[in-house]
């Protein structure tokens, strides 16, 4: 018997041991032996155990040593490379130790070796059983190797495992996670039979590609069959959903689920929560939770952090920034850029710059290209733009076009059309498909009057075929989220929402509301131009809440894209006739209005 290097120290404590011993000793040695491998806590008391089984012959029994190899290979402590070698010394393993191998191998995050040993276990004639499947569907989703997954579920069929639910669920799983939910779908749609782990998977899988109304529209779907209470990873998924929509009331209800499903949550749930509630408009309740919390970690902070800078709250999240140090946290790239991104929003241009120094010299971070973007957007916001062009051509890296962009957006609030120009070149040269980036700088030229220059950026936009993400505004309504575009005439409520619209124009002439029609970039008259301002998708969205909201009660508003400031005044003073608090989140930020004021104080 050729022994391997990893088993010299196994057969050195079996020359210990007297090879003489009667039938009866040995049976109760084979008992020890089986309680020893139950017990055992790490590698060295596993080779204890497999000492005693080789002395006494025991591995012989295909049956022990696939106990063996699984003890080695799944537990906490296991060792694979041990596990391998047990393994090697089965004359004829079966499907028992191939499956135990190859969930070893994925457990080991060695998905390449599981499917490996796949086929070596086909090419000796050994069929695979049910158990087979679920581990290598999850190495397959490991890889993102869909060629891979779609060969298993052919084999899968071919062995006649496809109505097995584990398989199923597994089947779900790596297609999501490989991004063809589509295969997801028409898998759970195939089922007899569905299990929490079924809905689950798919969920998660929409979750995954940011389809979160659909993720939303599946919960509800399997919370209405009432056959299943949702797990921590679909309550997760659903947290994530409510979170990128902005939809505070199915949000608190996920709340209330994990309340009533777990009994005590760990710093990832508490942290989704804090990131939900900050990111739905509900600081104070993300702050609340926060502020519970038993044990914080750098991922808490950075969402608290974070949350407050969307907000406006430099000041605060600078003091959070402070209590994370003086708790012994070590910062990392990540809250810095939360950190500068705070003071960039609330206009901390000195100390937005003392962080930057900071960073540097006391926590030895080197500043990337996120870091850098941040301190662009910070002197751009502040009107520095002169300032933000040098430290751009002063970068140790090429910039990308994410700080061009920064640059550009902040020419188009402060019209600097020299700087705007030179910012469009270097975004064409580096992102010559971005639709956004031909719409702002000819926004900027409209808003200069120089008509000629909008249209060729207009016709570059025709020429290239490149599709511009048209805008739209969100709002939660009875937990259902609706969305309206700008003159969106497509909602079953468009009648009332238009009348609503005529009514909130006629009390604002009270209030001294001029439309800004500076912010319609056509060459129309102004009498068109009153008019598709007064129907921009964020208004739309106001009206239709304040017909289906009760008296006093928030309306929250998601946008794709960054307010105008027609629209910024309107709110205000919709906020004050209305007696309403309206929250409207952004591309960039939270905007708390509220007696005709808004918490950016303008400065936005």
């Amino acid at each position: 018997m050729i022994r391997t290097p990893i088993l010299q120290q196994t057969h050195f404590l079996i020359a210990q041991e007297d090879p003489l011993q009667s039938p009866d000793l040995l049976r109760l040695k084979e008992k020890e032996c089986l309680s020893m491998l139950q017990r055992c806590k790490s590698s060295e008391e596993f080779k204890q155990a497999h000492a005693q089984f080789l002395k006494l012959g025991l591995d012989g029994d295909p049956r022990r040593s696939g106990s063996l190899v699984a003890a080695c290979a799944l537990s906490d402590w296991g060792n694979m490379d041990y596990a391998c070698s047990i393994f090697r010394r089965i004359e004829e393993p079966g499907i028992f130790e191939y499956n135990t191998i190859i969930r070893g191998h994925v457990k080991d995050m060695d998905s390449q070796a599981a499917l490996l040993l796949y086929r070596k276990m086909l090419e000796r004639g050994i069929e695979p059983d049910n158990f087979t499947y679920p581990s290598l569907l999850k190495a397959c989703s490991y890889l993102s190797a869909q060629e891979e997954g779609i060969q298993i579920h052919g084999h899968v069929f071919k062995f006649g495992f496809e109505s097995d639910l584990f398989v199923q669920n597994s089947l779900i799983n790596m297609y999501g996670k490989c991004g063809e939910v589509k295969h997801s779908i028409r898998v759970f749609k195939k089922m007899d039979g569905r299990s929490e782990a079924s809905w689950s998977s798919l969920i998660a899988s929409h979750s995954r590609l940011g389809l979160w109304s659909e993720c939303l529209r599946l919960f509800g779907d399997m919370s209405s069959e009432g056959c299943w209470r949702a797990n921590e990873s679909t309550l997760v998924s659903v947290l994530s959903s409510c979170t990128h929509l902005g939809a505070l009331d199915l949000g608190r209800c996920t709340h209330v689920s994990l309340l009533r499903n777990i009994s005590r949550l760990n710093v990832i749930l508490e942290t989704s929560l804090i990131d939900m509630y900050v990111k739905c408009g509900s600081l104070e309740k993300g702050f609340s939770i926060f502020h519970k919390m038993h044990n914080k970690n750098q991922l808490s902070y950075s969402v608290m952090i974070s949350g407050l800078a969307i907000h406006g709250r430099g000041k605060e999240a600078l003091s959070v920034f402070s209590d994370m140090l003086e708790e012994g946290l070590e910062p990392d790239a990540v809250i810095y850029v939360s950190l500068l991104s705070a003071c960039s929003h609330a206009g901390l241009v000195s100390e937005g710059r003392e962080c930057f120094t900071r960073m540097r010299l006391e926590h030895h971070i080197e500043p990337t290209i996120q870091h850098y973007g941040c301190m662009i957007d910070l002197l751009g916001r502040a009107g520095l733009l002169n300032e933000a062009y040098e430290l751009i051509k002063s970068m140790p890296m090429e910039p990308n076009d994410v700080v061009w962009r920064c640059l550009l957006s902040a020419c188009r609030v402060h019209q600097n059309l020299e700087l705007a120009e030179i910012a469009g070149e270097k975004l064409f040269q580096l992102d010559p498909h971005n639709a956004s980036d031909y719409v702002l700088l000819s926004n900027i030229y409209a808003k200069a009057h120089q008509w000629e220059d909008m249209a060729r950026m207009r016709k570059d936009l025709a020429q290239k075929a490149l599709a511009q993400t048209p805008g739209f505004s969100t709002v939660e309504v009875k937990r259902k989220v609706h969305k309206f575009v700008s003159q969106d005439k497509s909602h079953p409520d468009c009648d009332a929402v238009y009348e609503m619209i005529h009514q909130m124009q006629w009390q604002l002439r009270f209030e001294g509301y001029i439309p800004d029609t500076s912010q319609v970039l056509l060459d129309v008259n102004e009498e068109e131009k009153q008019q598709r301002l007064s129907v921009h998708s964020q208004k739309l969205a106001i009206a239709f809440a304040l017909i289906h909201k009760s008296q006093g009660s928030t309306i929250r508003i998601v946008k794709n894209l960054r307010m105008c400031s027609d629209c910024h005044t309107y709110t205000k003073l919709i906020s004050k006739i209305f007696e309403r608090k309206i929250i409207v989140r952004d591309r960039n930020r939270f905007h708390h209005f509220q007696d005709g004021n808004c918490s950016c104080r303008d400065y936005w």
